[in-house]
C-alpha cells in the first residue's frame, strides 16, 4: 500500500485545536501519494490563509488510520 495522505482545512472553533466549526465547510485539498507533495499542497493552503488565524490546515496520514500495525506507520 503506497503511503497516502490527505491534506484539509478549515475554519476551527479554537487557533490551538483541531475541531473544525463546520464539518460541512471542510476544504478537501486532496489525497498524495506521498509526504513531499502532500507537504506542498499544504504549503499552499496554509499560505492563501495564513492571515486568518482561525483557518487551520493539515495533512493526515491515511495509511497510519487503514494500516496501524504495520511497523512505521
Amino acid at each position: 500500500m503506497s503511503k497516502m495522505h490527505l491534506v484539509m482545512g478549515g475554519r476551527v472553533t479554537d487557533p490551538q485545536s483541531l475541531e473544525f466549526q463546520d464539518l460541512n465547510k471542510v476544504d478537501l485539498v486532496g489525497v498524495f501519494p506521498d509526504y513531499a507533495s502532500a507537504e506542498k499542497a499544504w504549503r499552499g493552503a496554509a499560505q492563501r490563509t495564513v492571515d486568518d488565524a482561525e483557518m487551520r490546515y493539515v495533512i493526515v496520514h491515511l495509511h497510519r488510520l487503514l494500516e496501524p500495525e504495520l511497523p512505521g506507520a
